[in-house]
């Protein structure tokens, strides 16, 4: 149903795109909803690989563009084996009816388009499992519910006039925009956000701010896509106008992103931050051992002859995160080398340090995700992470010590410890195997974390920013270790971290009362940087928020950084999403607690008790 427009609910329809009167929006709207199918259409007679639901009700602006979106979606559809129902009729977000989609798009909706049952009904449609995809001004939808503002990525804030912008394609292997080059220029309507998304978020393209005018952002991203709880998240700002629909490179992202949502395909959309690259286009500092070689041709290396080995010899890594995607033809060979010492010969590498391998018809200590010759990868896992030849792939190699994990699209399929004293993880170099003549493997995008030591976290946490004050607190609260339990106490209040009315609601505020030793005030600290409540909620920054003052939640755990925490040696505790401190800006019951800036003051300084 259409809800009253509040005055707040105005002020948002004022910001958006102003090219009608209110009135005439509502007008629009109306008649739009009347004429909205009530009835979702049967199932073809040709039952489809899945089903998407195509959601565009609009309550503010309405684009243009959406007739030909839905004909686009449907287009692609039929191309592609999945079928299309398309509504503006929100009674269809029901858990009976949203459970036959793997995937619902939001296709340029805004304002507040779904009313509290509609919403728990989708909110467990997607941490079930289901899929999003936000399309242009799905970021311009239901302000006042925080988690599709965490599902979302980020609000709207406001845009310059349609114009032409260079897109910088930062991710080439998710299947939105593996088919694109390095930069893609193109017209479009381009999106100022409120927060810039990146934290929460892994970014598939970014705009180049010194292309157009009217960005404001500085580092811009446009595209992304997130894991929510067992769901997928996709989001693009593109899409505004009608044109967009019928340009083929446009049309391949959007069926990418649909793809990714409804686990058709796979792809590492983990936030990533901090890493610096080894390889992008540039082979400076990489040396060939052995026979063959590997063309460089659009920012990739595909493999030619063999077997040798293109190694990185500028630099040899201990702890780290290495990164790279990778795709093979047919029944290819190749791998990753690591752990190794310096040398000219691919197979003293291979004797000296350890093979990630990359085949996917090999024996099982053979095969993709395989520690060649030594262990098997999890191959039910694997066989679910991964995309099949012609297809991207993307590894993480996790090294710790002498703990090596290997991550498939995200998704953790080995785990390997060396206790060979011949051969060590601890420091080596790294390189990309050619295997031979008829093996094809390409190689994108290879770039590297240095790790400060041996952690048991799979995604660590960046070092903590310097405190503006230098000295300790007597009260210094190192971190605790994972699944310890304790309260919270404030050093400035003597309160205790608290979820207000015992509340387990999502949303619920999180403040400072007198410690009492009730559930509501035990805090969990656990591997992945959590701070758990109830055993299954989480100390939340509200909508992914990074300003000062943003409120603090109790909300279902799903992994983002806005749900990360890092115990610091002064006794404060940072929101490791948005880079400042848990703080209270007060000392007495029910003070609410939120984020600011670190500044070293007591109302920002806990310990365990």
């Amino acid at each position: 149903m259409l809800r009253h427009l509040t005055p707040a609910a105005l002020g948002r329809i004022a910001g958006s795109d102003r090219k009608t009167s209110v009135l005439r929006r509502l007008s629009v709207t109306a008649v739009a909803l009347t004429a909205a199918a009530t009835v979702i259409p049967a199932i073809p007679a040709h039952a489809a690989a899945f089903k998407v639901l195509v959601f565009s009700k609009t309550a503010a602006f309405r684009h243009d563009s959406i007739p030909a979106g839905i004909q686009a979606i449907r287009e692609l559809g039929a191309a592609n084996d999945f079928a299309v129902d398309a509504t503006e009729d929100a009674n269809a977000f029901t858990s009976g009816n949203l459970a036959q989609y793997k995937a619902v798009v939001f296709l340029s909706t805004t304002g507040d388009v779904l009313n509290a049952s509609q919403q728990t009904a989708f909110q467990s449609y997607v941490d079930g499992g289901g899929g999003y995809v936000g399309v242009h001004s799905a970021a311009d939808t239901e302000y006042d519910w925080p988690y599709y503002g965490q599902l979302m990525g980020a609000w709207f804030n406001n845009h310059p006039a349609i114009q032409q912008a260079t897109v910088r394609n930062e991710d080439r292997a998710h299947a939105a925009t593996a088919h694109l080059g390095q930069t893609w220029t193109r017209t479009d309507e381009w999106y100022n956000y409120r927060t810039n998304p990146r934290a929460n978020v892994h970014v598939l393209q970014s705009l180049n701010e010194s292309s157009y005018s009217g960005g404001n952002m500085g580092d811009h991203p446009i595209t992304w896509c997130h894991p929510q709880a067992s769901g997928r998240s996709f989001y693009t700002g593109l899409g505004h106008t009608q044109e967009s629909y019928a340009d083929s490179n446009f049309r391949t992202l959007l069926l990418g992103g649909i793809r990714y949502a409804a686990k058709a395909t796979n792809a590492d959309c983990r936030p990533e931050t901090g890493y610096t690259t080894l390889y992008n286009g540039s082979t400076t500092g990489w040396t060939q051992a052995g026979p063959g070689s590997f063309a460089n041709s659009d920012a990739t290396l595909t493999s030619q002859g063999g077997m040798g080995m293109l190694w990185y010899n500028a630099k040899e890594f201990g702890s780290y995160s290495l990164k790279l995607d990778w795709k093979l033809t047919g029944d290819s060979n190749s791998g990753v080398v690591v752990g190794f010492p310096a040398t000219s010969d691919p197979q003293t590498a291979l004797d000296t340090g350890y093979e990630v391998q990359i085949d996917a018809t090999d024996t099982a200590d053979k095969t993709t995700g395989a520690i060649y010759g030594f262990q098997s990868a999890d191959l039910a896992a694997r066989d679910a992470a991964l995309n099949p030849p012609g297809q991207w792939n993307t590894y993480e190699l996790l090294v710790q010590g002498e703990r090596l994990q290997v991550f498939l699209n995200g998704t953790k399929i080995n785990d390997f410890t060396n206790t060979d004293p011949a051969r060590s993880l601890q420091q080596g170099y790294i390189g990309i195997q050619n295997h031979g003549s008829g093996d094809v493997a390409s190689f994108r995008n290879i770039r590297v974390k240095e790790l400060s030591g041996p952690s048991t976290s799979p995604s660590p946490s960046p070092s903590p920013s310097p405190s503006a004050s230098p000295s300790p607190s007597p009260s210094a609260s190192p971190s605790p270790p994972a699944n310890a339990t304790t309260a919270l106490r404030g050093v400035a209040s003597g309160r205790c971290l608290d979820v207000n009315g015992a509340s387990q609601n999502n949303g619920a505020t999180v403040l400072i009362w007198d410690c009492n030793g009730q559930n509501n005030q035990k805090w969990t600290s656990t591997s992945a940087s959590e701070l758990r409540v109830y055993g299954n909620k989480c100390l939340d920054v509200n909508g992914a928020g990074t300003a000062d003052g943003t409120s603090v939640i109790i909300w279902d755990c799903n992994g983002q950084n806005n749900q990360k925490w890092r115990f610091n040696a002064d006794g404060s505790i940072t929101a490791v999403g948005a880079n400042k401190c848990l703080d209270v800006s007060g000392t007495a019951n029910g003070t609410k607690a939120q984020i600011w800036t670190c500044n070293g003051q007591n109302n920002q300084k806990w310990t365990r008790v």
